[in-house]
């Protein structure tokens, strides 16, 4: 039971100093819930099946229960308690859409004493889980308990419609009156189990006001981080892109649905294990002599919540596993990641309002975790979609030692061969041009002079000179090939214009620059 006391669960050897919650001691309590528990449920086996009625939403049923016993309900050693019991017919409902049989149900609360949790939350409720690891019951204000039963209609259309959701699965409403106490409970499905170690634990709300972890929380055995602090220990948890896609969908849509009902500050509870350290003493815990077993509740655990198709909960959960869903960290770590969203029974009401206004003029009031429901829900899609969860990328192609040796090879290659081409045309050009200049010194003198470019017309392009072709009879005009293919090349060459009849010699010498300067070209006329 040590490594259990690790993951934030205390058995009955912690017990020297036990708690009280509303003057009622936690024994007395633990007590009270199993008896009336155990009563309601083996009462409603009575009942037919029927369909869920409008009606059933509202019901409130209520039984005595005193320490001496009746011809109903058994004797205890605890205070006389009245247990009432809220809309049994359509939680009944609820259990039975998840596969919980009555007899598991009881099996699961009744059987063995319930363990109480030494982590509480920050509103002092108390939460016990069942010995099988499957079920939390946790105590909830007044406002909560009513707030939950107007939600009820709603809940059970969203469950009708789709199961695979992290939102809490509220199996029971209770209510204990002892002594003119009235202490409310829900029974809720567990969303870390106990049976691998939680080596990292997180609250997160996407907000960044006052969300660090007090130093007295980070003293505890495990402590519970909250969203500043996963920013600063982890970048992000990676999964695949088919489970990156599960989840992002199943998180927007439940946050779609809280927005509808008008539900704020609500937390994404995150468990996680390091496959890594598994072996490690102490990492798997052992419960009663032996390993517990997984959950057996359909969509009780995260993988199915987003992906299983409710057809057997064996096929997701294995004994490796328990559910989790695979991910690593940016060093590769193996992962095992457990989460769900909890503490959904806050609405935006006047209280909240009158909450968010407060801290809005001290501080920025986009910071807070108290906001409208619209804007609550795409902030926290955002963090989560952005500095939580995050997906794999495809590995890039990353060629082998000998492979980028043989292309960096074949590139020197390339630019010798790429060279020598570049050397072979300039000396082609070279000659072509010393040509020209020998033919324009054979009579010795230049009468045109390079540094007037403005007094001699330009070397008309191959168009031109077939339009002047047509006008110095086509006949007594050569112009070479090279000519062409130097233009096409955007090199400079010379062409030769030859009039027999007159005995003139036009000569075009330009210089190796690129065609695009249009002072290069300069007309030469010989006698």
């Amino acid at each position: 039971m040590s490594s259990a006391n690790e993951n934030g669960v205390s058995g009955s050897s912690n017990n020297s100093r036990e708690k009280t919650y509303k003057k009622t001691t936690s024994s007395a309590l633990k007590g009270a819930i199993q008896l009336g528990i155990g009563y309601t449920v083996g009462n409603l086996t009575s009942k037919p099946d029927r369909d869920v009625l409008m009606q059933d939403f509202y019901v409130v049923e209520s039984v005595f229960l005193p320490s001496e016993g009746s011809n109903l309900t058994p004797a205890h050693h605890y205070p006389d308690f009245r247990f009432k019991t809220y809309a049994p017919l359509a939680f009944r409902y609820f259990r039975e859409l998840f596969g919980i049989k009555p007899d598991d149900y009881l099996y699961s609360i009744c059987k063995e004493p319930l363990i109480e949790l030494s982590n509480p939350g920050a509103s002092g409720s108390l939460f016990y889980l069942t010995s099988d690891d499957e079920f939390i019951i946790k105590t909830v204000q007044h406002k909560e308990a009513e707030f939950l039963q107007k939600l009820l209609p709603g809940y059970y259309m969203n469950l009708n419609q789709n199961p695979r959701t992290l939102l809490p699965k509220f199996y029971g409403l209770y209510c204990i009156q002892s002594g003119g106490i009235n202490i409310r409970l829900v029974v809720m499905n567990n969303v870390l189990p106990r049976s691998l170690k939680m080596h990292y634990k997180y609250d997160l709300k996407g907000s960044t006001y006052k969300r660090r972890a007090s130093r007295k929380e980070r003293e505890k055995a495990c402590p519970t981080y909250k969203d500043l602090d996963f920013v600063d220990m982890h970048d992000g948890l990676y999964f695949d892109t088919e489970t990156y896609n599960a989840l992002m969908k199943t998180l927007q849509r439940d946050c779609r649905v809280l927005e509808s009902f008008k539900i704020m500050d609500y937390s994404l509870l995150l468990g996680v294990h390091v496959l890594d350290q598994s072996h490690r003493v102490g990492d798997v815990n052992i419960v009663d002599g032996k390993r517990t077993v997984g959950q057996k509740v359909l969509y009780s655990t995260a993988m199915e919540s987003i992906q299983g198709d409710g057809k057997a909960a064996e096929a997701l959960t294995t004994d490796d596993t328990m559910g989790g869903i695979p991910a690593k960290t940016h060093r590769d770590e193996k992962l095992l990641i457990f989460l769900g969203i909890i503490d959904i029974l806050q609405s935006y009401r006047f209280m909240k309002k009158l909450e968010h206004s407060w801290k809005a003029l001290v501080y920025d009031g986009d910071t807070v975790s108290v906001h409208r429901p619209s804007f609550y829900a795409n902030r926290f899609l955002k963090f989560m979609s952005s500095r939580v969860f995050r997906k794999i990328q495809p590995n890039r192609f990353s060629p082998s030692k000998r492979a980028r040796n043989s292309i960096s090879a074949l590139k020197c290659s390339s630019q010798e061969v790429l060279s020598s081409q570049k050397e072979e045309k300039a000396e082609e050009m070279t000659d072509r041009l010393g040509g020209a200049r020998s033919l324009a010194s054979l009579d010795g003198q230049v009468y045109w002079s390079y540094n007037h470019p403005d007094l001699v017309p330009q070397t008309p392009y191959p168009y031109e000179a077939s339009s002047l072709s047509h006008t110095l009879s086509p006949p007594s005009i050569y112009v070479p090939d090279y000519y062409r293919e130097a233009r096409s090349n955007k090199r400079c060459a010379c062409s030769t214009f030859t009039l027999e009849d007159s005995g003139i010699c036009l000569t075009s010498e330009q210089s190796t620059m690129d065609i695009d300067r249009d002072d290069d070209s300069v007309l030469d006329v010989y006698f």
